[in-house]
């Protein structure tokens, strides 16, 4: 599959690119910010790609800011569990304070084709078949994605050796920990797992190294 990843400026936040090659149909997971809506379009016209969806893992700005540039200019579909779409309209919901002043002086819109998702949803396009987990404690909709069982688009559920955080208003540790007892460990050890931020990871890896992960095995 082609896999490439551009990480924002702010916050290092993984937008994911993927198609099952370079000159077919691709995806965009989790444009973040500000803007690098021009970025992601030198990416797929140097690769040839058509974007027919555009996917999002939850609501904070990091994962979303250039969803609406991205999605309305090539006319595509953005997708996001329905306990998050709030977000995309008011961001400050999700937020800690130290980010509520400059919010509110910002005006907000969700993309023109904006669809809501629940756990077990499945989109197929071209030869990808995509599966919604549902996988909340990030934020009250967090969503992972699991890709022809061989990619797993883990959000800020899971990292290279840690997890996301749950202290912001949406987010539950109780939540978390039953997202990773029942939606992260019986995942496949074979899934390469493409996190929300830093570098890719396996699950067989994570089972074996993540401390969060051993504490619940125990």
């Amino acid at each position: 599959m082609f896999v490439t990843a551009f990480p924002a400026p702010m916050y290092a936040t993984n937008c994911w690119i993927i198609a099952g090659k370079a000159g077919q149909e691709c995806i965009i997971v989790d444009p973040g910010m500000p803007d690098i809506s021009h970025e992601i379009k030198a990416i797929i016209d140097e690769n040839k790609l058509k974007p027919v969806a555009a996917l999002i893992t939850h609501g904070h700005l990091d994962h979303t800011f250039s969803v609406k540039p991205l999605a309305d200019g090539y006319g595509i579909a953005s997708y996001i569990h329905a306990e998050d779409r709030e977000y995309l309209l008011k961001p400050q919901g999700a937020h800690g304070s130290e980010f509520i002043a400059a919010l509110d002086a910002m005006n907000f819109e969700e993309p023109a084709d904006t669809r809501n998702l629940r756990h077990g949803d499945l989109l197929e396009i071209l030869d990808m078949k995509i599966t919604a987990i549902h996988s909340p404690g990030h934020t009250k909709g967090s969503t992972m994605f699991s890709i022809n069982d061989e990619l797993l688009l883990s959000g800020d559920v899971l990292f290279a050796g840690s997890i996301g955080r749950t202290d912001l208003p949406s987010g539950s540790h109780q939540a978390m920990v039953k997202t990773l007892k029942t939606r992260v460990l019986p995942l496949s050890d074979d899934l390469r797992v493409l996190p929300g931020h830093g570098p890719e990871t396996t699950i067989k890896f994570e089972r074996k190294n993540n401390p969060y992960l051993k504490e619940l095995r125990v």
